[in-house]
């Protein structure tokens, strides 16, 4: 696969890898998508976080679950970065209130794991 320079040219294929990754390996990592999809440093953590944004948005205008919900840090509880929760707030998705985040990232998780 070729190093790609903008994150519009990753989304697709993103959004391809996580439909059709099996159940059991959901949810992935942001190294593991980078990994699968070949991506070569540097910043390829960023450009997946972007392009996973980019998704967050699609997701959100066309009011399908956000398949951005399938991947998640290395680090911490199972949960997607920051990013994700800044951006579904910024969506409109989520309130801003950040106790709520983690319970409704889970109902999240699974529309996502539902409906792709």
């Amino acid at each position: 696969m070729t190093q790609r320079d903008t994150n519009a040219d990753i989304a697709p294929e993103v959004r391809a890898l996580l439909v059709n990754t099996p159940d059991d390996a959901l949810p992935m990592t942001y190294q593991q998508v980078a990994h699968a999809l070949g991506l070569a440093p540097p910043r390829t953590i960023q450009r997946v976080a972007q392009a996973l944004e980019q998704l967050m948005a699609e997701d959100v205008a066309a009011e399908r679950p956000m398949i951005a919900a399938l991947v998640v840090s290395r680090r911490g509880e199972n949960l997607p970065a920051i990013g994700f929760f800044e951006r579904a707030v910024a969506l409109g998705r989520f309130p801003a209130d950040t106790c709520q985040h983690k319970a409704l990232y889970i109902v999240e998780l699974e529309r996502a794991l539902r409906c792709r």
